[in-house]
Protein backbone atom coordinates (compact mmCIF):
# COMPACT_ATOMS: atom_id res chain seq x y z
CA UNK A 1 0.00 0.00 0.00
CA UNK A 2 2.83 2.42 0.87
CA UNK A 3 4.49 1.60 -2.44
CA UNK A 4 1.26 2.30 -4.32
CA UNK A 5 0.92 5.69 -2.62
CA UNK A 6 4.55 6.51 -3.35
CA UNK A 7 4.20 5.51 -7.00
CA UNK A 8 1.03 7.59 -7.31
CA UNK A 9 2.82 10.57 -5.76
CA UNK A 10 5.84 10.18 -8.07
CA UNK A 11 3.59 9.80 -11.11
CA UNK A 12 1.60 12.88 -10.10
CA UNK A 13 4.80 14.86 -9.55
CA UNK A 14 6.10 13.80 -12.99
CA UNK A 15 2.88 14.96 -14.63
CA UNK A 16 3.03 18.35 -12.89
CA UNK A 17 6.72 18.68 -13.77
CA UNK A 18 5.92 17.77 -17.39
CA UNK A 19 3.17 20.39 -17.50
CA UNK A 20 5.58 23.01 -16.15
CA UNK A 21 8.15 22.12 -18.80
CA UNK A 22 5.65 22.82 -21.59
CA UNK A 23 5.02 26.31 -20.20
CA UNK A 24 8.73 27.17 -20.36
CA UNK A 25 8.22 28.38 -23.91
CA UNK A 26 5.13 29.27 -25.87
CA UNK A 27 5.10 26.79 -28.75
CA UNK A 28 2.27 28.73 -30.38
CA UNK A 29 4.61 31.69 -30.84
CA UNK A 30 7.79 29.83 -31.81
CA UNK A 31 7.26 30.17 -35.58
CA UNK A 32 6.21 33.81 -35.20
CA UNK A 33 9.41 34.67 -33.31
CA UNK A 34 11.61 32.57 -35.60
CA UNK A 35 10.25 34.34 -38.67
CA UNK A 36 10.66 37.73 -37.00
CA UNK A 37 14.33 36.99 -36.27
CA UNK A 38 14.79 35.86 -39.89
CA UNK A 39 13.30 39.15 -41.12
CA UNK A 40 15.65 41.04 -38.81
CA UNK A 41 18.61 39.09 -40.15
CA UNK A 42 17.54 39.84 -43.74
CA UNK A 43 17.55 43.55 -42.91
CA UNK A 44 21.00 43.27 -41.34
CA UNK A 45 22.09 41.99 -44.77
CA UNK A 46 19.91 44.62 -46.54
CA UNK A 47 18.21 41.76 -48.41
CA UNK A 48 14.74 43.04 -49.35
CA UNK A 49 13.82 39.83 -51.19
CA UNK A 50 14.65 37.59 -48.21
CA UNK A 51 12.83 39.97 -45.84
CA UNK A 52 9.72 39.73 -48.06
CA UNK A 53 9.92 35.94 -48.16
CA UNK A 54 10.32 35.62 -44.39
CA UNK A 55 7.53 38.15 -43.81
CA UNK A 56 5.21 36.00 -45.94
CA UNK A 57 6.12 33.04 -43.73
CA UNK A 58 5.47 35.16 -40.66
CA UNK A 59 1.95 36.04 -41.83
CA UNK A 60 1.27 32.31 -42.22
CA UNK A 61 2.69 31.64 -38.73
CA UNK A 62 0.53 34.41 -37.24
CA UNK A 63 -2.60 32.86 -38.75
CA UNK A 64 -1.59 29.43 -37.42
CA UNK A 65 -1.49 30.49 -33.74
CA UNK A 66 -4.09 28.51 -31.80
CA UNK A 67 -5.34 30.99 -29.22
CA UNK A 68 -7.09 28.19 -27.36
CA UNK A 69 -3.67 26.90 -26.28
CA UNK A 70 -2.49 30.20 -24.80
CA UNK A 71 -2.47 31.17 -21.14
CA UNK A 72 -4.74 34.08 -20.28
CA UNK A 73 -1.73 36.45 -20.09
CA UNK A 74 -0.46 35.29 -23.48
CA UNK A 75 -3.96 35.50 -24.95
CA UNK A 76 -4.28 39.11 -23.81
CA UNK A 77 -0.85 40.01 -25.23
CA UNK A 78 -1.66 38.25 -28.51
CA UNK A 79 -5.02 39.95 -28.96
CA UNK A 80 -3.39 43.37 -28.53
CA UNK A 81 -0.75 42.81 -31.21
CA UNK A 82 -2.03 40.30 -33.75
CA UNK A 83 -3.63 42.82 -36.11
CA UNK A 84 -0.57 45.10 -36.24
CA UNK A 85 1.74 42.09 -36.64
CA UNK A 86 -0.28 40.90 -39.62
CA UNK A 87 -0.39 44.35 -41.23
CA UNK A 88 3.32 45.05 -40.70
CA UNK A 89 4.51 41.63 -41.86
CA UNK A 90 2.13 41.90 -44.82
CA UNK A 91 3.56 45.31 -45.77
CA UNK A 92 7.11 43.90 -45.65
CA UNK A 93 6.09 40.89 -47.75
CA UNK A 94 4.51 43.05 -50.47
CA UNK A 95 7.36 45.53 -50.84
CA UNK A 96 10.67 45.13 -52.64
CA UNK A 97 11.97 48.47 -51.31
CA UNK A 98 14.20 47.88 -48.27
CA UNK A 99 13.63 51.43 -46.94
CA UNK A 100 9.85 50.96 -46.97
CA UNK A 101 10.20 47.50 -45.48
CA UNK A 102 12.32 48.87 -42.63
CA UNK A 103 9.64 51.44 -41.81
CA UNK A 104 7.11 48.58 -41.44
CA UNK A 105 9.68 46.63 -39.43
CA UNK A 106 9.76 49.39 -36.81
CA UNK A 107 6.06 48.80 -35.98
CA UNK A 108 6.49 45.05 -36.28
CA UNK A 109 9.33 45.24 -33.74
CA UNK A 110 7.26 47.34 -31.36
CA UNK A 111 4.48 44.77 -31.35
CA UNK A 112 6.90 41.83 -31.10
CA UNK A 113 8.38 43.47 -28.00
CA UNK A 114 4.90 43.61 -26.45
CA UNK A 115 4.39 39.95 -27.33
CA UNK A 116 7.78 38.99 -25.87
CA UNK A 117 6.92 40.80 -22.64
CA UNK A 118 3.54 39.05 -22.40
CA UNK A 119 4.70 35.52 -23.21
CA UNK A 120 7.17 32.97 -21.95
CA UNK A 121 10.67 33.19 -23.40
CA UNK A 122 12.76 30.07 -22.90
CA UNK A 123 15.92 32.00 -23.69
CA UNK A 124 16.79 35.67 -23.21
CA UNK A 125 15.64 38.09 -25.90
CA UNK A 126 17.55 41.34 -26.26
CA UNK A 127 15.63 44.55 -26.91
CA UNK A 128 17.91 46.87 -28.83
CA UNK A 129 17.69 50.51 -29.90
CA UNK A 130 19.02 52.48 -32.86
CA UNK A 131 18.94 56.23 -32.10
CA UNK A 132 19.55 57.28 -35.72
CA UNK A 133 16.66 55.62 -37.59
CA UNK A 134 13.78 57.69 -38.95
CA UNK A 135 15.63 61.02 -38.97
CA UNK A 136 16.80 60.67 -35.39
CA UNK A 137 13.47 59.48 -33.92
CA UNK A 138 15.05 56.08 -33.36
CA UNK A 139 13.62 52.58 -33.47
CA UNK A 140 13.93 49.30 -31.60
CA UNK A 141 14.18 45.64 -32.47
CA UNK A 142 14.50 42.24 -30.81
CA UNK A 143 17.52 40.00 -31.13
CA UNK A 144 18.53 36.54 -29.96
CA UNK A 145 22.04 37.84 -29.32
CA UNK A 146 23.37 40.72 -27.28
CA UNK A 147 25.78 41.88 -30.00
CA UNK A 148 24.30 44.79 -31.95
CA UNK A 149 23.59 44.07 -35.61
CA UNK A 150 21.45 46.96 -36.75
CA UNK A 151 18.61 45.94 -39.10
CA UNK A 152 17.74 49.56 -39.89
CA UNK A 153 21.07 50.38 -41.51
CA UNK A 154 22.68 47.01 -42.21
CA UNK A 155 26.35 47.18 -43.15
CA UNK A 156 26.21 50.98 -43.35
CA UNK A 157 26.00 51.26 -39.55
CA UNK A 158 26.01 47.64 -38.44
CA UNK A 159 26.96 48.22 -34.81
CA UNK A 160 24.96 51.42 -34.27
CA UNK A 161 22.71 50.85 -31.29
CA UNK A 162 22.64 49.23 -27.90
CA UNK A 163 20.79 46.74 -25.74
CA UNK A 164 18.18 48.56 -23.66
CA UNK A 165 16.58 45.53 -22.01
CA UNK A 166 16.98 41.80 -21.66
CA UNK A 167 13.69 39.92 -21.65
CA UNK A 168 13.90 36.62 -19.84
CA UNK A 169 10.49 35.85 -18.43
CA UNK A 170 10.40 32.07 -18.55
CA UNK A 171 8.15 30.70 -15.87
Amino acid sequence: MVITVLLSYINGFAQVNSANETTQNTPQFTAVFNNYFSIKDAFVSSDASMAATKATSMVIAIKAVDIGKLSSEEHNAWMKVTNDLTISAGAISKSKNVSQQRQAFALLSKRMYELAKGSNQAVPVFYQHCPMFDKGKGANWLSKESATKNPYYGNTMLTCGSVTETINNSK
